[in-house]
């Protein structure tokens, strides 16, 4: 069986395992634990503080310094309400195309990585393997990993993460900052407005302030700083609140993330908007004890920036054939927490991001035969 069959037998598996950020990954997990126990490698488990979810580090090769991670998220994003053709758990091949939840982001990375283990365990230097949880809702598993193999590998020349970026060359991404905001009104009859507080009412409000902040941060964005879009952008991805019609809601909440390129502090940014929300929650109290407002961050990631990138670009590059100039993608990653963690980081994997979190989701077959083809280089390099 070639290396690319190895593979696409590999994805078959990894899709069918729903990883959706809601879940547990541990079944994946203890899989990937097996499958590399078959070739020899020892594996690492970082799980989360409940111990449903699981990131793992493996070497693959000797422990020595000099060698490089591969890194990937095992999670998903949700398939509710979209409309797919086939099960999305499981691949299904048409026109040139895989199709499933997670082929292009990023289970596809991860199935060639797997792949090519035999052949790393037989390089000179070393491939690191690092699989990781909740990346899809703030990269929130990676830092634990992260901090143990800073701990506990070799020194690594480098640090690739595999999402999807049609194998070109990635050394900047934006950072995240994603929030809630809990509004407790006052419930009463709706015709009584005077005798309580709407939380959808005082949730709108806050709404509007941040769709303004959007707004004004469109506008002073550095149009020629290599981003699309090229603002730090805000978006309102949940909301929820109220019972009734004929009732002023006592709940609502809403969630928001914040992506800053490098050189804006989601911090600074969103200050003003959270004094705002501290005299609002003294206010409501002061109505009635039990209203008030909350914003709590439920997770932050910092940018990726092309400082200190230069060596892993040239190593990369020569693998790629890649050779126009490395390029800046809008979407948060773990790869600034990579960077941040002291490993020069680039991103590069198989498939499109335009792809990914859609409908049948896909991934072209020749894009996993230039993921194989890059593995193959890889293991030859460090062979």
């Amino acid at each position: 069986m070639t290396d690319l069959a190895t593979a696409r037998q590999i994805l078959d598996t990894l899709i069918g395992f729903d990883t959706t950020s809601r879940n547990s990954n541990l079944a994946l997990i203890e899989w990937v634990e097996a499958y590399l126990a078959r070739h020899g490698v020892e594996s690492q488990r970082v799980p989360n503080d409940d111990g449903r979810k699981a990131n793992l580090f493996a070497t693959c090769g000797p422990k020595v310094e000099g060698g490089l991670i591969l890194s990937g998220h095992t999670d998903v994003v949700p398939v509710d309400g979209q409309d797919w053709s086939s099960d999305p758990w499981t691949v299904r091949e048409a026109d040139g195309k895989l199709f499933g939840r997670g082929v292009a982001d990023m289970k596809g990375f991860i199935a060639l990585a797997l792949a090519f283990v035999p052949r790393f365990v037989a390089g000179k230097l070393p491939v690191h393997l690092a699989l990781s949880y909740d990346e899809e809702v703030g990269c929130q598993g990676a830092p634990a990993m992260i901090a143990r193999m800073a701990q506990d590998i070799p020194s690594p020349r480098l640090a690739i993460v595999g999402e999807p970026s049609l194998m070109g060359i990635i050394t900047g991404h934006k950072g995240i900052a994603v929030h809630e905001v809990s509004v407790r009104g006052h419930a009463a009859h709706s015709s009584l407005v005077d005798h309580g507080i709407s939380a959808n009412a005082v949730a709108v409000g806050l709404m509007h302030e941040l769709l303004a902040l959007a707004e004004e941060l469109r506008a002073r964005a550095d149009p020629d700083n290599g981003f699309d879009p090229p603002q730090a952008t805000l978006t309102i991805g949940v909301m929820e609140g109220g019972t009734a019609s004929n009732i002023l809601a006592g709940h609502a909440r809403f969630q928001f993330d914040l992506r800053c390129p490098p050189g804006e502090d989601a911090a600074a940014i969103l200050a003003p908007f959270k004094a705002r929300c501290e005299a609002l929650d003294t206010e409501l109290k002061s109505r009635f004890p039990d209203a008030g407002v909350q914003v709590e961050q439920h997770a932050g990631t910092p940018p990726m920036t092309p400082q200190g990138s230069e060596d892993a670009v040239a190593f990369v590059r020569a693998l790629t054939g890649e050779n126009s100039p490395p390029g800046q993608v809008a979407f948060a990653a773990e790869g600034g927490q990579f960077q941040a963690a002291g490993f020069p980081t680039v991103i590069c994997g198989p498939g499109s991001i335009e792809q990914a979190h859609q409908p049948d989701e896909w991934i072209a077959l020749s894009e996993l035969e230039k993921g194989a083809t890059f593995m193959q280089r890889l293991a030859e390099r460090l062979g």
